[in-house]
Order: structure tokens, then C-alpha cells, then sequence
């Protein structure tokens, strides 16, 4: 509906666009304050979130158990890192392997995954050679397949994404696993809400690799219940980010234009 980017004649489109409508379904309570900061009436606005497919990932959550998957492949204990989706520009997926490079330096370990491919990948792989990180780090490569997908993430310990998170925050949290990415709410991509800080994963300061590496060190060390993280985590799918809480809204709406 609204990210807060938006110039003068984007504004003036949209608001003539929007106002169109009996009722504007958005895809977070961000957008909602803004429009409402627009002039838009508060009454006409109604937050949906987003859905994947959650009957089918719920269904594989509640047959996943911890295993030894990264233990056996990376021959170590250390905290497991991961992102999911196509290896972009855009992602900054080399913050990542910077954090990682420092995080080793300050005697704090990680693993990280990959599980995508993209055309960042080989420089990706550079990085890594250069760091000298190759045996703490595994380019999974693409994944189609949900129940492998759920193993990875269930096992996982935090999923970062430097640049726009999007899907990726559902995908991580409807498999229990927090999510780290930026601050700029202007220009995240509406999923970002998942996050909720503390709980379900953080933010952190936009374009600073600093900022992420402290984020991951203090989320690393602070959160060291991983059960009771991941019952935040599909609390906050299964409560909002799924089909059945749409539906609910879509009916909520049509009842009330019946009226």
C-alpha cells in the first residue's frame, strides 16, 4: 500500500488510485500508519499480511526434529547462520561474509549457509576464498523441495538478510528461526513486520556492517533458549502470516458492506 518513499506525483496517484476502492487491504500495520499520516480514513484500512504455504509448511513443522545435519557437515558446534532466496545484489550478502570474517577474529565462530543461487554467487565464493572460510561455510545451492528446506531452517540458529527480507522472514519463521535484517523500513520490503525485535529476531543500522556484526554477537549470545525462540517464531506466522488469518479479514470486510 504504502512505503514512506513515495515523491509528490507517486503520492498523488496513489491516493487517487486508493481512494477508489470501499476498502484497502494492506499488507502490514507500517503501511496502515502511513496512509492514515496521508489523510486516508483509519476505519477504511485493513492490515492482511502476507501468506505462503502454510498449510503445507505446517504440516512439515510439526514432523521436524533436531538432528545432527550441520554438525556433520561442518565437523564443528558453532552457531549456524543462514539465508534463503536467490543470491542478489540487492540481498548484500556480503555484509554477511564480513561479519562473519570479524565475528572469527573476535574468537566468535559461525557457520553460514546458503541456500539459493544467483548471480552473485562466484563472487560470493571469492569472498570466501579470500577469508579463508570455505570449511565454515556451505553454498547449499537452489532447493524446491519443502521438506528439505524445513530441515535446514529448523536447524538453523538465525537467518540474516542485509538487504530487503521479504518472503524470507515467513519462510525462516514459520520453520521456528529468527530473522536479522535492516532498519530502513522505507525501503524493507512489507514482510519485514515479522520481525518483531527481541522476540522473533532484530534490526539492524542500515548499510553498516558494524551495526549487523553486533546484532548477530548480541542476538547470538543473548537468546540461548532455541526452543523458546522457535515457539515465537510460529507464534508469529500462525497468529497473522498465513492464509486463514486473510480469510478471516476478507470476511470480516464483506460482512461489514452487507450490513
Amino acid at each position: 500500500g504504502w512505503y514512506g518513499n513515495e515523491g509528490f506525483l507517486k503520492k498523488v496517484f496513489k491516493k487517487f488510485f486508493f481512494k477508489l476502492s470501499d476498502e484497502i487491504l494492506l499488507y502490514g500495520d507500517y503501511a496502515k500508519d502511513l496512509m492514515v499520516n496521508e489523510g486516508f480514513k483509519k476505519d477504511k484500512l485493513k492490515v492482511i499480511y502476507n501468506s505462503l504455504d502454510y498449510n503445507l509448511q505446517f504440516q512439515i513443522r510439526n514432523k521436524l526434529k533436531v538432528t545432527k545435519i550441520y554438525k556433520e557437515h561442518f565437523k564443528n558446534d558453532l552457531p549456524v547462520i543462514l539465508f534463503i532466496g536467490r543470491l542478489t545484489k540487492v540481498k548484500k550478502l556480503e555484509y554477511l561474509l564480513e561479519a562473519q570474517r570479524t565475528l572469527i577474529n573476535q574468537g566468535k565462530g559461525i557457520n553460514i549457509v546458503f541456500i539459493g543461487k544467483g548471480i552473485v554467487e562466484e563472487n560470493l565464493k571469492k569472498i570466501v576464498k579470500s577469508n579463508k572460510t570455505e570449511k565454515l561455510t556451505w553454498f547449499y545451492g537452489a532447493c524446491y523441495d519443502e521438506n528439505e528446506i524445513g530441515k535446514l531452517i529448523f536447524n538453523a540458529d538465525l537467518c540474516v538478510s542485509p538487504g530487503n527480507v521479504g518472503l524470507t522472514a515467513m519462510h525462516s519463521m514459520v520453520y521456528g528461526t529468527p530473522v536479522i535484517s535492516h532498519d530502513n523500513f522505507k525501503l524493507q520490503m512489507p514482510e519485514f513486520e515479522a520481525i518483531l525485535k527481541g522476540e522473533t529476531g532484530d534490526f539492524y543500522k542500515y548499510n553498516s556492517v558494524d551495526s549487523l556484526i553486533e546484532t548477530i554477537s548480541t542476538w547470538l549470545l543473548n537468546n540461548k533458549d532455541r526452543n523458546e525462540i522457535r515457539k515465537k517464531c510460529f507464534s508469529r506466522i500462525d497468529d497473522f502470516f498465513n492464509p486463514n488469518y486473510q480469510v478471516k479479514i476478507i470476511k470480516q470486510v464483506l460482512n461489514e458492506k452487507q450490513i
